[in-house]
């Protein structure tokens, strides 16, 4: 059986979800120190002017600096701050409302932006599911029971991509070599790699997952 660990993710990459596609088990790590300016509360879309970050918010004291032992990705708590629900789903609606499956989708992922929850991890768990619902992938997720190392031999056998897939600098992937498919803004922006699976998803629709 083939074994994948990732970061927590809010709606994540194109990248992130060909792991759920490809590996038997998936371990979606709840256990390490949750690090701002990652896909563990951003996702990038393709809008009009470019490729746009959304962020969701945290509770300050979980992210005063870039890493922090003392919170883990488990324990983040969501902030209302700035009305971020509103501004994400409006720029939702701006960049895909054009797209040939927003309407078909759109009842079924905007109700994540108008409940309120508690902690990022669950949230992001939750629209990992409605996501792979939608697209008809049947991942085998897990959360992380423990923290453990990179090279602690208990991974020997699992695929590690925790600091693999970011928005940053991100480590070498042979395995995802990003394919051309329709995008709204492609003609203005040219095609834009690896976004947000909702850029797949409002784009490709039901062959989403014949991408992954």
């Amino acid at each position: 059986m083939t074994q994948a660990l990732l970061s927590s993710a809010y709606f994540g990459p194109i990248q992130w979800y060909q792991k759920l596609y490809r590996y038997d088990r998936v371990l979606v790590e709840a256990h390490d120190s949750f690090i701002k300016q990652t896909y563990r509360n951003r996702c990038l879309i393709a809008a009009t002017s470019g490729t746009q970050a959304l962020t969701v918010p945290v509770e300050r004291n979980t992210a005063d600096s870039g890493a922090t032992a003392k919170c883990l990705m488990k324990d983040v708590r969501i902030s209302d701050h700035g009305n971020w629900r509103r501004l994400h789903w409006n720029a939702i609606m701006s960049a895909y409302g054009e797209s040939p499956f927003f309407e078909y989708y759109a009842d079924d992922l905007r109700p994540f932006f108008e409940k309120r929850w508690t902690f990022l991890y669950d949230f992001n768990m939750e629209t990992c599911a409605t996501v792979c619902s939608l697209i008809g992938l049947e991942p085998r997720v897990e959360p992380t029971a423990e923290y453990v190392a990179a090279d602690d031999p208990r991974l020997a056998d699992t695929a590690d991509f925790r600091d693999a897939i970011r928005p940053k600098h991100p480590l070498p992937d042979p395995d995802f070599r990003p394919q051309r498919y329709y995008q709204v803004f492609e003609r203005k922006h040219g095609f834009t790699p690896n976004l947000s699976i909702l850029d797949l998803l409002f784009n490709m629709g039901n062959e989403s997952l014949l991408y992954l």
